[in-house]
């Protein structure tokens, strides 16, 4: 599978999931554009190393995508978007009568509005050069539900039902859009997380894994950066131009349950 020729947008993609699928656009050919809120010396540095290893252009460009008019401003910087992969989110766990309404207000905005913003100023681009694809990583929890999780919930089955309407939008044309929905994935955020666990439970690591942050996951194995990587780059080829509107889940079987 080749990319050559193609730009891929992947908004929060300085780390975690978002950086691992960049790398893997990057190794198919794709030229990148990487995104987070922060613009510091050393996520220029990443680009920059991205193209320096795989031979393709890549660039950081600064976007805060709990702001619309930022969200569609990266797009318009970017110059070409021909993939655009929705990536950016944030947590907050509480009871629903508990659940502070700014944390439910920044994550709808960045899990789920910014795909609808992103989404819209790079359609046109698409239908410019005649081919495009729209890859929203959404969760397994845009398919089930968790307690104390109402606000990343109801968002991320909203990026659901907004990549079906988008594939329906799109469906006589070059276009696709799908969504991917991770179960737990071994990224540095929760890799950090396993020591306080591992205190809080009073566990060794491996019970931490199995039995707290893979309870709902039956193959008790992590997915990996590489592998969301590899099937984001699956949903933008060839292979794939008659998957569109649909959902894969990498869960190690979560939603099968």
């Amino acid at each position: 599978m080749t990319l050559q020729g193609k730009t891929a947008v992947i908004t929060g993609s300085n780390s975690g999931i978002g950086l691992g699928i960049a790398i893997e656009m990057a190794k198919a050919g794709a030229d990148v554009v990487i995104n987070s809120f922060t613009d510091r010396e050393e996520d220029h540095a990443l680009a920059a190393q991205i193209a320096a290893d795989h031979g393709v252009n890549a660039r950081y460009i600064q976007a805060d995508m709990s702001k619309g008019d930022q969200c569609r401003a990266l797009i318009e910087q970017a110059g070409a978007c021909d993939i655009l992969i929705n990536n950016a989110g944030i947590q907050h766990v509480a009871a629903i009568d508990e659940f502070p309404q700014d944390k439910w207000d920044a994550i709808i905005a960045i899990n789920m509005s910014s795909a609808y913003h992103t989404t819209a100023a790079a359609l046109p681009m698409m239908r410019a050069v005649g081919w495009g694809r729209v890859v929203n990583i959404a969760s397994a929890h845009g398919l089930t539900a968790s307690p104390y999780k109402s606000a990343y919930v109801a968002a991320k089955h909203g990026v659901v039902g907004m990549t079906k309407v988008v594939a329906l939008e799109t469906a006589r044309e070059p276009i696709t859009a799908n969504a991917i929905c991770p179960g737990y994935v071994l990224t540095p955020l929760v890799e950090a997380q396993i020591p306080d666990t591992m205190k809080e439970y009073n566990m060794s690591r491996e019970e931490v894994v199995e039995n707290v942050l893979l309870t709902r996951q039956p193959s008790k194995e992590f997915a990996t950066v590489e592998q969301m990587g590899g099937t984001a780059v699956f949903l933008c080829s060839d292979a794939a131009a008659q998957i569109t509107g649909t959902t894969i889940s990498v869960d190690g079987g979560w939603t099968a349950l």
